[in-house]
């Protein structure tokens, strides 16, 4: 067994990792006043409710995005059912850990949704879930062919798990850390490049993520792989972005829907 590194070469230089690991709050880094390691809430908090059957209780971060360009599309397409209220949840000051919003999200992660057309009241929490809800509920944008709803499924999943590499891998190390570390960044940077050449080699031989049918899968992957990973981190010429022509296609092709643009609005921070 090949020796342990010198701890002088780690960072911090000498660090080495003790054999319990204990919460320094304030660790370094943007976002570590909000990242705790328990869960639950901080303070009582009643979320408002508005007039329409769907609550949601969010902000325009990708995964926002992902269910107000779900909401506007329903909406588009007639179904008035999905009209909505939507109620910013400004993170950065911790309103994910009222109580209100616990209640729906015992994660505290933003979107959480209420369906108020149903008694008792549906909780809905985790973006994929949303999308896969409001899609059955409204039976729009996931398809009944077994094998295309298969393929819709497996694309909406490899977003839910692909993502935080992205975001809190390459995202985090690359824009937000406190200091840089190479290996994390390369490491990051790699993985997001092999996901992107995953969908440019897919979008190629396909209009939309399910070939033909725009589906709940674009409207999760685009928030991330396509408007957003042309302006988050600023590392669009670092990821070289522009050289996946044809997630540009795409995501030019989504972008220019009234829906999208509506969607891709909601709930966004000064």
């Amino acid at each position: 067994m090949a020796d342990a590194p010198e701890a002088l070469a780690n960072q911090p230089a000498g660090y080495v990792p003790p054999a319990i690991w204990t919460w320094e709050p304030g660790n370094g880094g943007q976002f570590a006043n909000i990242n705790r390691p328990i869960s639950g809430a901080t303070h009582e908090k009643v979320l408002p409710i508005g007039k329409h059957p769907i609550q949601l209780y969010s902000l325009g971060t990708p995964n926002g995005i992902k269910v107000t360009i779900m909401l506007e599309e329903l909406l588009a397409a007639g179904h008035a059912g999905a009209e909505y209220d939507a109620w910013l949840i400004k993170i950065g000051e911790g309103d994910q850990f009222g109580s209100g919003f616990v209640d729906i999200n015992p994660n505290s992660k933003i979107p959480a949704m209420a369906d108020h057309s149903v008694d008792p009241v549906l909780h809905l929490f985790e973006s994929g879930s949303m999308l896969f809800y409001l899609a059955e509920k409204f039976g729009a944008f996931l398809p009944t062919d077994p094998h295309k709803r298969a393929q819709t499924m497996n694309w909406l999943m490899w977003q839910m798990g692909s993502a935080p590499f992205l975001g809190g891998g390459f995202g985090h190390f690359y824009a937000y850390a406190p200091f840089k570390i190479q290996y994390a960044i390369d490491r990051y940077a790699m993985e997001v490049k092999r996901q992107l050449h995953v969908l440019d080699t897919h979008l190629a031989k396909h209009e939309f993520m399910i070939g033909d049918e725009y589906t709940i899968a674009d409207m999760a992957i685009y928030p991330w792989y396509g408007a957003g990973i042309r302006v988050a981190y600023n590392a669009r010429e670092f990821l070289s972005i522009d050289d996946y022509k044809h997630v540009q296609r795409w995501t030019d092709q989504i972008g220019a829907r009234e829906a999208v643009e509506r969607g891709s609005r909601v709930n966004r921070m000064p």
